[in-house]
Order: C-alpha cells, then sequence, then structure tokens
C-alpha cells in the first residue's frame, strides 16, 4: 500500500479533520458489528466443545489464526502490530468459548 501525502488548506482543514473522523467513526462501528458477530461464532464454537468435551484452548487453532492475519495485513499496520491486536480478539473469544462450554 503506497503512502498518501496530503494538501489541505488552513480554511479546509477543519471540515477535512471532521469528514476524517467521521470516516473513522463509520469504520469503528462496522469493526464492532464484526468483532460481536466473530464473538458470536465463537460462543457456537464453546457449546459444541462442550458437548464434544473438548478443550477450549486450541494452540494449532490459534496459531493458524494468527499467521492468516500477519498474511493477510497489506498495511499501513504491520503484520506483528495486526498479530497483536488479534491476540486480544483471540483472549476474548476464549473467555467467551470457555462459558459457553460450560453450559
Amino acid at each position: 500500500m503506497s503512502e498518501s501525502r496530503f494538501v489541505v488548506s488552513a480554511d479546509a482543514a477543519p471540515r477535512e479533520l471532521a469528514r476524517l473522523r467521521e470516516a473513522i467513526d463509520h469504520v469503528d462501528e462496522v469493526l464492532v458489528r464484526l468483532l460481536n458477530q466473530r464473538t458470536k461464532y465463537a460462543i457456537e464454537i464453546g457449546h459444541i466443545k462442550g458437548v464434544l468435551d473438548q478443550p477450549v484452548y486450541s494452540p494449532e487453532r490459534e496459531k493458524e489464526v494468527l499467521n492468516n492475519v500477519e498474511q493477510w495485513s497489506e498495511g499501513p499496520l504491520a503484520p506483528e502490530a495486526m498479530r497483536r491486536l488479534f491476540e486480544r480478539i483471540i483472549d476474548e473469544a476464549r473467555r467467551v468459548e470457555r462459558e459457553a462450554s460450560s453450559t
């Protein structure tokens, strides 16, 4: 992904700042919806693991997910940064899976 340089006049800068913040708010809303959908899948997986009496922690699967997100990351976030973000997402998914597997 190539780096962009924006040239904005002092008069237009406040409007551009507001526009970009609104765009970020929209992206954040989409991310929240997607993360909640991902969590719903993790809950379903937790129920299934409970039925199958399988452990919640699956190191090979987690390794696969982390490798995938590193490969999919085209920047500007570095693959390592994306990995750190997903490590936290996986921690939360494991927590809800654990709760779901015991119900």
